[in-house]
């Protein structure tokens, strides 16, 4: 059997038109850093502390919201933040 030889850039081409040769070859895997949650704004602490403190207002005495108490409290606790 005759001994074939081929450059880089041959092996790579030959692979680029032959999807199913290019299954064979691992591909180097980069690890990248695990992405960190975004920081919370101050306007969004606000906000979440403004409705915890404004949604027994809007809610039934078993707990359940009100109709349309879920969208006023949300008006609420923006106006509350906000200043």
């Amino acid at each position: 059997m005759a001994e074939v030889r081929m450059s880089l850039e041959e092996y790579l081409t030959l692979i680029e038109k032959r999807p199913d040769l290019g299954r064979l070859v691992r591909k180097p895997t980069v690890s990248k850093a695990p992405k960190r949650p975004r920081k919370a704004s101050a306007y969004s602490k606000r906000y979440g502390a403004a409705f915890k403190r404004l949604q027994k207002r809007y809610k039934t005495k078993g707990g359940a919201w009100r109709k349309g108490g879920f969208k006023a409290c949300q008006k609420a606790a923006h106006k509350a933040a906000k200043k």
